[in-house]
C-alpha cells in the first residue's frame, strides 16, 4: 500500500456495533452505516475502516454469523456507491475473508494475526494489505494492570516478529503496515509515551498507522468525557504527523483533514 509522510491518510472509523466506546449502535442500522461511509468520503477520508466487533477494553466478543451479518451487507452496499478503500477491522479469517469477497481492500487485525493464524493464508491469497497491531492480551483483559519491563522494545519486537513471519509466508513488506496499538493492553501514560516515541518505530522500515481517537488516555487526566476529546485527539494528531505517522485512524474527519492541510502549511514555509 502505498503511504508516504507527505501525503498522509485519513482513516474513518465506521463501527457497525451496538457498543463501541465512542459511536456504538448509532451505524448499527445498514442504510446509516453506508451514509456514514459515503459522507466520511466527502468529507475527505481515505480509507473506511468497518468493524463488527467491539474491540473496546473488556468487551466481550461477538460470534462469527452476527460479526459476518453486521460487516458484509455495509461492505457489499459501500462498492456498490464507491470505489473508496475499505478496511475490515477484525481478528477472524473468515470474516475477513468474506469481507474482500464483498469488496474490502484492506484488513486491520488487533492481533497481528496471532489470534487466527489462517489470517495471513486469507492476505495472502486475496493479495490484500494487512495492519498489523500491537496488543498486550485479549479486548477482555488487555487493561487489567498491563506491565512492560520495555515498553517500545517490547511493541517493536512484537511488530518485527510478526513482519518476518508474514515475509517467511510470502508477504511482502509492500503489504504490511505497523500499528503499535493505542490503549491495547497499555496504561495511561504509556500512551502518551507512544505517541511521543513513534520515530522509534521508522526503523522497522513499514507505513505506521495510529489510532487514538477519542481513547481514554485523552480524558482520564483531565476528567474529560468522550464527547469532549476531540481537541486532544487533534492535539495527538499533529504529534504522530511530526513523529512520522502515515495514517490517522480517526471518529472525526473534518477536524483530522484540518490538521493535515494546516501541518502542510507549516512544512512549505519551514
Amino acid at each position: 500500500m502505498n503511504t508516504n509522510n507527505s501525503d498522509i491518510l485519513i482513516m474513518g472509523i465506521l463501527n457497525v456495533t451496538p457498543d463501541s466506546f465512542s459511536d456504538g449502535g448509532k451505524y448499527l442500522n445498514t442504510d446509516k452505516a453506508v451514509e456514514r461511509a459515503l459522507n466520511m468520503k466527502n468529507e475527505g477520508a481515505d480509507i473506511i475502516d468497518i468493524g463488527g466487533e467491539s474491540t473496546r477494553p473488556f468487551a466481550d466478543p461477538v460470534s462469527l454469523t452476527e460479526e459476518l451479518e453486521r460487516v458484509v451487507p455495509v461492505i457489499e452496499r459501500i462498492r456498490e456507491k464507491s470505489d473508496i478503500k475499505i478496511s475490515i477491522d477484525t481478528y477472524k479469517s473468515k470474516v475477513a475473508e468474506e469481507a474482500i469477497k464483498a469488496g474490502a481492500d484492506i484488513v486491520n487485525d488487533i492481533s497481528g494475526t496471532t489470534f487466527d493464524k489462517r489470517m495471513k493464508e486469507v492476505v495472502k491469497k486475496y493479495d490484500k494489505p494487512i495492519i498489523i497491531m500491537h496488543i498486550k492480551g485479549t479486548p477482555k483483559n488487555m487493561q487489567i494492570n498491563p506491565e512492560y519491563n520495555d515498553l517500545i522494545g517490547e511493541i517493536k519486537r512484537f511488530l518485527i516478529d510478526r513482519k518476518k513471519e508474514l515475509n517467511e509466508f510470502g508477504i511482502g513488506d509492500d503489504k504490511i503496515i505497523i500499528d503499535p496499538g493505542i490503549g491495547f493492553g497499555k496504561k495511561m501514560e504509556q500512551n502518551y509515551i507512544i505517541i511521543n516515541r513513534l520515530k522509534e518505530f521508522k526503523s522497522i522500515g513499514l507505513p505506521i498507522l495510529i489510532g487514538a481517537s477519542r481513547k481514554s488516555f485523552l480524558g482520564k487526566p483531565f476528567d474529560y468525557s468522550i464527547d469532549e476529546r476531540e481537541e486532544g485527539t487533534c492535539v495527538s494528531s499533529v504529534i504522530s504527523i511530526i513523529n512520522g505517522v502515515s495514517i490517522l485512524r480517526v471518529h472525526n474527519i473534518v477536524s483530522t483533514k484540518r490538521v493535515i492541510n494546516t501541518m502542510k502549511m507549516f512544512k512549505r514555509y519551514e
